[in-house]
């Protein structure tokens, strides 16, 4: 039996805000998988691409799937490229539900420019044009390795993760108790 809700979907979508409060909802850790790259690595993202370029970020980022993915009740934050690798997804599948987040181009716009100096893939002239590419190659990776698939659009933190308390409860493969009520 699966036991850790992995979100997954492009940045802006609403990964972290909602998984912590789906986690605190829960009951369960919360965990990010961006996080962890940056404790392994003694710096941000950021410092990661520029310094070391992306195929060690992504190198990192299997490591830090492969731990996160040994833990049980777990809402996982999945970085927007981990998709890209099959053994992310691959072992991520194995312990737990795959949640798609979406929004729109516009929304996640909106969302990523308060911080856009921390997000290197959108460090370019036009990012605007940059988040319609990203989406439209990754999004058959999203769509393959998702259970279920939320739009954040217009949903707020807690609306969103209501919504995905109340998928889950549909699946009779996916047990949300704690460990210690079961």
């Amino acid at each position: 039996m699966k036991s850790n809700i992995a979100l997954i979907g492009f940045m802006g979508t609403g990964k972290s805000e909602i998984g912590r409060v789906l986690a605190g909802k829960l009951g369960w850790r919360f965990v990010e998988v961006d996080q962890l790259v940056e404790e392994m690595a003694g710096k941000t993202i950021t410092e990661i691409f520029r310094q070391d370029g992306e195929i060690t970020f992504r190198e990192m980022e299997i490591e830090a799937t492969r731990r996160v993915s040994q833990g049980i009740e777990q809402v996982i934050s999945c970085g927007g490229g981990i998709v890209l690798n099959k053994i992310n997804t691959d072992r991520l599948k194995d312990t737990s539900r795959m949640v798609y987040l979406i929004a729109s181009p516009r929304t996640i716009l909106e969302r990523t420019s308060k911080d856009s100096a921390e997000r290197p893939l959108l460090d370019v002239p036009d990012p605007a044009q940059r988040i319609r590419e990203l989406l439209k190659s990754r999004r058959p990776f999203y769509e393959q390795t998702a259970d279920i698939i939320i739009d954040t659009s217009k949903l707020s933190s807690e609306a969103a993760a209501d919504h995905i308390i109340n998928r889950l409860k549909e699946d009779e493969s996916f047990d949300l108790r704690k460990q210690s009520d079961r």
